[in-house]
């Protein structure tokens, strides 16, 4: 019987399923792409996203994998939240997300140094 995760790592995979999710409705539904074509956004946004699920096993690994990924998503909310008014709610979300697994994976250090 394998031990429960621990609380950093729980909100991790939640903040990283968010961040998928997020990148499915935004560019698929939300705010589809006008010059390109959907399915290519989508496997830009979302494919790099499922490349940790490799990695799984070591829950740990993935949520770094994750962590430095989520740098990309950051740039990118950033960005769309100064030019795209109308998409502002969407990159404030996928920041606070991408804020979230940085901020996880500090605290997971911690929490495996304290115990």
């Amino acid at each position: 019987m394998s031990a429960p995760l621990a609380a950093p790592y729980r909100v991790g995979l939640a903040a990283w399923a968010a961040l998928a999710l997020l990148q499915l409705a935004w560019h698929g539904w939300l705010f589809p792409a006008q010059q390109l074509p959907a399915p290519l956004v989508l496997a830009i946004t979302v494919i790099p996203l499922l490349l940790p699920l490799l990695a799984l096993r070591n829950v740990r690994r993935a949520l770094l994998w994750v962590g430095i990924l989520s740098l990309f998503y950051f740039c990118h909310g950033v960005s769309e939240a100064w030019s795209a008014p109308d998409e502002r709610w969407l990159a404030w979300l996928e920041i606070a997300f991408t804020l979230a697994l940085i901020g996880t994976l500090g605290w997971g250090v911690r929490h495996k140094s304290a115990a």
